[in-house]
């Protein structure tokens, strides 16, 4: 395969991709389906592209821009529901379809492991943009989002000791567990470690650029450094991203502004290759099947009975295990109020498409045993395919409907938000007041007493005046108690005329207006602290969190980019 077709491949995924974002279509299934259609043209060439490369190089980057822009309170809440399907629902799923397939092929049972072991994991990507589309509440998106960050460690940790049990004759649980173990506890531990350090190493960074450059290379790192320890790469691909995630407000804005758009960018080109690479492939494992002494009926039979397993095992199990999320697993903290209701589960239950993993897991099948071809070889990839390609397009083109129908929706967490928006952000007006305050004995000396109690008076009235606005916009039905007594909702409303920082700026001349310029950087400091204080202590959700953090980083480009600041320079 020539680099070149490699690269009309990527090319062609990310403008099919593109289309769909266009058009509010579900991508994944899109390219997964044109990538079939071209793959029927003659002459289009086989794809043989390394499972390594796609478990190295592919996998790793996904995992950890999930895992930023995951919420590390919400993972902890939902840890209950997390680790029964992305640890418990992966085993059943692995056992049932090895169960039917040692059944059908009178194979040995680790060999039929393995193709458990391979189509157990689903994937988000595919759920995840349905769910954003369609306005999922946030605790199902938590859910599916920390399943697949998980799963995947389950699958491959099962993958690699089913194929130790083909390779040996032997099948030994102890060792199996042992496995399991040492990769959870080398992946998470490693993981957190390179978060750390990371971290420390980005408060020291200066440069935007450099930063987001470690940042780009902290996923291989963690991967391959786990792996090698005898870890799982997985886990520490999602432990130092959930990290890196949560101690971002610590770094610089150019930082996390730089980061955003690479990561999306990245995404949406590994995305489109891998499902792509799922279309463009199936035709070619269809003739290996053929080519082989298994044949294709036998085979097509085998993978639709392997596909309704997978796809019936995921509701028998959601449903049948909801009542481990009232145990309470060190660590877990979830409210009552956030377990999921019936629709929700039912929704969770049917959003189980594969992806990358099942994909790059059964291109890895070695083609030979002890010398011996691998039994069932082609039958079993078959099935994989099957597998990954029927829940995408069956899940995925009734996954909007099942949720329309019915009817889960996120109207009341959009409220919440509103409210604790509007409640943080006078939270934020108290703290820009003490700032001021703190800050006067400084501004005396650079402006005078007169002055500088005009420029506190009229900056903080601002910033009051912005938080009782966003009070009564926000949250109207609880705006009375949320404004500054003497404070009417009209008065807020009309509120939003007295002197902003920017305002002050341009109108104090010299080294009042550079001071003032240092003056609103600290107030822009104040507020994130405020901000992460409320997420830290609960009453602030992540995403609430990082919309207003954004409004920050923004307004902090601003002063950086001003002539203020090209002054002080």
């Amino acid at each position: 395969m020539h680099h070149v077709h490699v690269f009309l491949l990527v090319a062609g995924a990310v403008l099919v991709a593109a289309g769909c974002r266009r058009r509010g279509w579900s991508a994944p299934l899109v390219v997964v389906a044109t990538g079939i259609v071209v793959s029927l043209v003659p002459g289009v060439p086989r794809f043989d592209v390394d499972p390594e490369v796609l478990l190295e190089f592919v996998l790793p980057p996904l995992l950890y821009s999930a895992a930023l822009s995951s919420s590390y309170r919400d993972f902890r809440s939902a840890l209950n529901s997390i680790t029964r399907l992305g640890v418990g629902l992966v085993l059943v799923s692995a056992l049932a379809v090895a169960l039917v397939f040692w059944w059908l092929e009178a194979v040995p049972f680790a060999v039929a492991l393995v193709l458990g072991a391979v189509v157990a994991p689903p994937d988000a990507v595919a759920a995840a943009a349905v769910g954003r589309r369609l306005g999922l509440p946030r605790r199902v998106m938590t859910l599916l989002s920390g399943e697949s960050l998980i799963n995947d460690a389950t699958s491959l940790t099962l993958y690699k000791v089913a194929l130790t049990g083909a390779a040996t004759g032997a099948w030994a649980l102890g060792s199996g567990l042992g496995t399991f173990g040492l990769a959870v506890v080398v992946g998470v531990g490693g993981g957190l470690a390179l978060g750390w350090a990371v971290h420390v190493l980005r408060l020291r960074l200066d440069d935007p650029v450099v930063a987001s450059a470690v940042g780009f290379l902290t996923p291989f790192a963690a991967y391959w450094s786990a792996e090698a320890l005898g870890g799982s790469g997985v886990l520490a691909v999602v432990a130092a991203g959930l990290y890196l995630g949560h101690t971002s407000p610590r770094a610089g804005y150019a930082t996390r502004l730089y980061q955003e758009p690479l990561w999306s960018t990245a995404d949406l080109l590994l995305e489109a290759f891998t499902f792509a690479l799922i279309g463009v492939q199936l035709p070619w494992v269809v003739r290996d099947v053929v080519e082989s002494d298994q044949g294709l009926g036998h085979g097509v039979v085998v993978s639709l009975v392997v596909l309704a397993v997978a796809l019936l095992v995921r509701p028998i199990y959601v449903f049948a295990t909801v009542w481990f999320d009232d145990l309470r697993l060190p660590g877990s903290h979830r409210p009552a109020r956030d377990s999921l209701s019936v629709r929700e589960s039912a929704v969770v239950s049917w959003a189980g498409m594969r992806g990358v993993v099942t994909l790059a897991a059964a291109a890895a099948i070695p083609a030979t045993l002890d010398g011996e071809p691998f039994p069932e070889r082609a039958t079993i990839q078959l099935a994989a395919y099957t597998v990954a390609i029927g829940t995408l397009l069956l899940q995925g083109l009734t996954l909007p409907g099942v949720i329309t129908r019915l009817r889960v929706g996120s109207a009341q967490e959009a409220a919440d938000d509103a409210a604790q928006e509007a409640a943080v952000r006078v939270a934020t007006a108290d703290a820009v007041q003490a700032y001021f305050e703190s800050r006067r004995p400084q501004l005396v000396q650079a402006m005078g007493a007169q002055q500088a109690d005009d420029a506190i008076t009229r900056l903080s009235a601002g910033w009051r005046a912005r938080a009782a606005a966003a009070a009564v916009m926000l949250d109207p039905e609880h705006a009375d108690d949320l404004l500054p007594d003497g404070v009417s909702r009209q008065d807020a409303s009309r509120a939003l005329g007295p002197l902003d920082g920017a305002s002050a700026e341009r109108l104090a001349p010299g080294a009042a207006g550079r001071k003032i310029h240092s003056v609103r950087a600290g107030v822009i400091a104040a507020q994130r602290e405020v901000l992460m204080a409320h997420r830290d202590a609960g009453d602030l959700d992540e995403a609430v969190m990082r919309r207003m953090m954004r409004e920050l980083d923004l307004e902090e480009e601003s002063m950086a980019s001003s002539w203020i600041a090209r002054l002080r320079d």
